[in-house]
């Protein structure tokens, strides 16, 4: 007996719960988590609904091996852009392209991997744009001006790629770096200012000091371009075409109208 008399006191009245009969009340404040007949409900206040309500997350779609590769090449290769190879770990490659470092060491065996798949693909597609312009038959004058166009038509449309073959890395020296790539297109121009010289009457062994002049100067000025992206391409072909072709002691006049076009030889 609990000494309550004929009825026991507000709050400790017996109540049925289902099937298992007869069981002690707890007190108002407590009785709040139960769980009403129509289900489960979330015991947090902002929900009402059902919890089976709650929409889930749908998984993500599994890139194959050749997905997942050129994913991380484009990440990486706008990290390496942005900070340099040193300043590019291998846990922020990973967590741009959201996976685990065991993914991209198993793709690239590490960071130098990565950097040297993406330096040899820039320097394929920028080498192949140059020796294509110089390639194609012309007057020198025009050979100069479809090479410098070649250069600043692969800055303008591969940024990235370029910022990464201008700067100095521990990776890939000797070759595919900007000077060895340059240097593969000086050697390509003193065959076509040898052929010149001679024609002109000229001496051809001084053909390889002046392809490196020539080739020089379109390259830095391209390093220039990158960064401060005027006057326009055209214009800056014309001005380098000027410079090369006349020298400074016979300057034409370069006007926009005039900028992408070739004049005439005389």
């Amino acid at each position: 007996m609990h000494g309550w008399g004929s009825a026991p006191p507000t709050g400790f009245e017996p109540v049925l719960q289902g099937s298992k009969g007869l069981s002690a009340a707890i007190t108002p404040g407590r009785n709040r988590g139960l769980a009403p007949p129509g289900g489960p409900v979330c015991q947090d206040s902002r929900h009402t609904g059902d919890v089976t309500d709650v929409p889930r997350k749908a998984p993500r779609a599994r890139m194959t091996a050749r997905e997942r590769r050129e994913q991380l090449l484009a990440v990486a290769r706008t990290l390496f852009a942005e900070r340099g190879f040193e300043g590019t770990s291998v846990e922020e490659i990973a967590a741009r392209a959201d996976v685990s470092k065991p993914v991209v060491y198993e793709h690239f065996g590490g960071k130098e991997g990565v950097y040297a798949v993406i330096v040899d693909r820039e320097v394929q597609a920028l080498l192949g744009s140059l020796t294509g312009a110089l390639d194609e038959r012309g007057h020198p004058r025009q050979l100069v001006e479809r090479a410098a166009m070649a250069l600043l038509d692969y800055i303008e449309s591969s940024p990235d790629g370029f910022r990464m073959l201008v700067r100095d890395s521990p990776v890939a020296q000797g070759t595919g770096t900007f000077s060895s790539l340059i240097g593969d297109v000086a050697a390509q121009v003193e065959h076509l200012l040898a052929h010149q010289f001679s024609k002109r009457g000229l001496d051809p062994s001084s053909a390889p000091i002046y392809s490196q002049m020539l080739v020089g100067m379109v390259a830095l000025t391209g390093q220039h371009w990158a960064e401060v992206r005027e006057p326009s391409k055209d214009e800056v072909a014309a001005h380098l075409v000027n410079l090369a072709w006349n020298g400074l002691s016979n300057f034409e006049s370069v006007h926009m109208e005039d900028a992408g076009r070739t004049p005439p030889v005389g």
